[in-house]
């Protein structure tokens, strides 16, 4: 999987960007909000996402992480499909999308076209609790979902070892509660340490 891509944008319109890196143009379908911070920039880097359906292969690019990792919680809601997820993004930014969700707002995602009430109601119910019910700032979307890839890492590699999943759940919710800022590897040993 291609992460991202760093170049010189050879096209941008509020659709779609062409970035080229080592001689090669990316097309990309893109948001208003990431059109909006490289409109004004002639290199740049984009994060990507490869949408593979049976009609063919579409790359998506972001400005941001926090908006890739706002459009792929989107396009898994069922009803959601990325040129819908994308369509969110360049009507609402990704924290604001967050809070409407945490916050059940579901007048302000109807707002954006292609999103009725019941799909709004769906987003809510399938998203809220991955949100939190404060919602999340610009920030805290990337660092959110770092915390829990972490979290599941280390549930992960504690099962691994062979620790009762029950047991690695707690050892771990534990450490994350007192030291969410540990990598990986230390939050594995200080799990094992408190079994």
């Amino acid at each position: 999987m291609i992460a991202y891509i760093k170049g010189s944008f050879v096209v941008k319109s509020p659709a779609h960007a062409i970035i080229e890196a080592n001689g090669i143009g990316y097309e990309m379908q893109i948001s208003l909000n990431t059109y909006s911070a490289i409109k004004n920039v002639q290199t740049g880097l984009l994060y990507t996402y490869l949408h593979i359906t049976e009609n063919g292969q579409t790359f998506f690019g972001f400005a941001e992480q926090a908006e890739k990792e706002m459009f792929l919680l989107l396009i898994g809601v069922s009803g959601i499909g990325a040129a819908t997820a994308r369509m969110m993004l360049s009507g609402l930014k990704p924290f604001e999308i967050s809070q409407a969700i945490a916050q059940g707002n579901t007048a302000l995602l109807a707002t954006v076209k292609g999103i009725g009430k019941k799909t709004a109601e769906r987003l809510v119910l399938e998203l809220r609790d991955k949100m939190g019910k404060k919602g999340l700032d610009e920030g805290s979307l990337a660092l959110r979902n770092k915390v829990v890839s972490v979290d599941d890492d280390a549930v992960q590699a504690l099962i691994a070892l062979g620790i009762a999943r029950p047991a690695a759940e707690n050892a771990v919710k534990k450490i994350m509660l007192t030291k969410p800022e540990l990598p990986l590897e230390e939050i594995i040993k200080q799990s094992l340490k408190n079994l």
